[in-house]
């Protein structure tokens, strides 16, 4: 797996290299924003990293250079701490967002996350665990296993607006999504505003599909920005 590293604090640079070589991945390099287009197009990579604060070109504007004619996943590495920042890399086309100073395991995982989901190994697949259900997209079934004393599988109801908030989700594993992506995907582009709409299907979600709604481990609120499905 090729990842395009684009982040002009050479110190954060050589370190990323090393780990992420040291891990099998081949690892190219920029330092601007203009050098990580014009890689992004020469280099064809996997996976790009991308800090937002660039010389030449600013983040947001690579990401939606490199989106107007490519899908390669974009993860977001930047000290930056304004949601709103945070919200507009995302709106631009962003597939994640990694806050410095970050753990190098969790960006590993991010990287794996973004890995799997672009290769199809998760999207692509017609039945998706979520803890002890079984939700088959294709049939449109959500199912609870059998229970230890004999009882039968049971059936989880969701209604057709549940329904296509969940296959956001699930399409999209790892990936933050943004309240206006979802609003806009689910109730259209006159919704963009109405986060109340969100909060109550999400919460309708968790209430049928989580263990602990209260606690939820896979339908995750990112403060100020939107949520997260978490397999």
């Amino acid at each position: 797996m090729r990842i395009l590293l684009a982040d002009d604090d050479e110190q954060l640079q050589r370190a990323l290299r090393i780990t992420l070589t040291a891990r099998g991945y081949d690892v190219v390099a920029a330092r601007d924003g203009a050098e990580a287009i014009d890689l992004a197009a020469s280099a064809h990579p996997d996976l790009l990293l991308l800090d937002l604060g660039m010389p030449k070109v600013d983040g947001v504007d690579v990401i939606r250079a490199v989106r107007a004619w490519s899908k390669v996943p974009i993860v977001v590495l930047s000290g930056r701490a304004d949601s709103a920042e945070k919200v507009d890399a995302l709106d631009a086309g962003a597939d994640d967002y990694v806050t410095k100073p970050f753990a190098m395991d969790e960006l590993l995982a991010r990287i794996r996350a973004r890995a799997r989901a672009a290769s199809g190994d998760e999207t692509d697949a017609a039945a998706v665990a979520i803890g002890d259900l079984t939700v088959d997209l294709a049939a449109r079934t959500v199912r609870a296993a059998a229970s230890a004393d004999g009882g039968g599988a049971t059936s989880v109801r969701l209604t057709p607006t549940e329904w296509r908030l969940l296959e956001l989700f699930l399409k999209n594993p790892g990936k933050l999504l943004t309240r206006q992506m979802l609003l806009g995907e689910v109730w259209g582009p006159y919704h963009a505003n109405d986060a109340g709409y969100l909060r109550l299907y999400v919460a309708q979600l968790r209430r049928k599909l989580e263990p602990t709604p209260s606690e939820p481990r896979f339908f995750l609120t990112e403060p100020g920005m939107g949520y997260r499905f978490e397999p």
